[in-house]
């Protein structure tokens, strides 16, 4: 892979000044640029067209997530991490939204920031894996997406899912085990990995949480959570 750019995006340049300190030190990064608001991003991003933005959400101006909106649309192969101060679920509701790959509490520790630098560069979204790995986070982003209006048009609307498929996906989504959902749904455990798999392949994700968030996003599957 050759050497990935990088846009740093803070309003402090004490903060950008640690970044840029960390990630000079590697062969295989290289700053493209630095922004302190999201105007300055916005135009920075369209003039040096990175690999990654590393961005804190609370921008003076355009916030992080808006300026996300923003570039996703213009420039979709950008991988973008934001900073915040708290794993709030509603803000990661909006960041999954936008197209965020990245999201990470302001005070991370850089061996995992740089794991996550590494992940978005290769085309990941860690923060589908955030989503399920933190229960507080989970409960909340869970619950926003079973509010969510879906999206009118017929992208959204349309899904390539059987019907028993998305049983077995919502089910999935609401933290059922395999042997749960089996139970549930009076099929076979090998059935339920049978589904899963061709769920899988059907939208061309690696694992469970990514085919969870991708059919969030869209509307096509509510949340049954344990006890529902």
């Amino acid at each position: 892979m050759s050497v990935t750019s990088i846009v740093l995006v803070h309003a402090h340049a004490l903060f950008r000044e640690g970044l840029r300190h960390h990630l000079q030190a590697l062969p295989d990064f290289r700053i493209a640029g630095e922004a302190s608001n999201g105007q300055q991003a916005i135009q920075l991003v369209d003039y040096t067209d990175p690999d990654l933005v590393l961005m804190e959400v609370d921008l003076p101006g355009i916030n992080g997530l808006e300026v996300s909106r923003v570039l996703k649309r213009s420039h979709p192969h950008v991988g973008i991490i934001l900073f915040s101060s708290a794993l709030d679920g509603t803000l990661v509701v909006k960041a999954i939204r936008a197209g965020v790959a990245g999201y990470l509490p302001r005070n991370i520790e850089w061996p995992i920031l740089l794991q996550t630098l590494i992940e978005v560069r290769r085309g990941e979204y860690p923060i589908n894996e955030l989503v399920l790995s933190l229960p507080e986070v989970a409960s909340q982003v869970l619950a926003a997406f079973r509010q969510m209006v879906v999206d009118e048009d017929t992208q959204s609307i349309y899904s390539p899912l059987s019907p028993r498929e998305l049983e077995v996906l919502e089910l999935v989504a609401g933290g059922h085990t395999n042997k749960e959902i089996a139970q549930r749904l009076d099929i076979s455990n090998q059935t339920v990995k049978n589904h899963v798999s061709s769920i899988l392949r059907k939208l061309a994700v690696n694992d469970r949480t990514q085919a969870v968030v991708y059919a969030m996003r869209r509307g096509w599957i509510k949340v049954i959570l344990p006890g529902d």
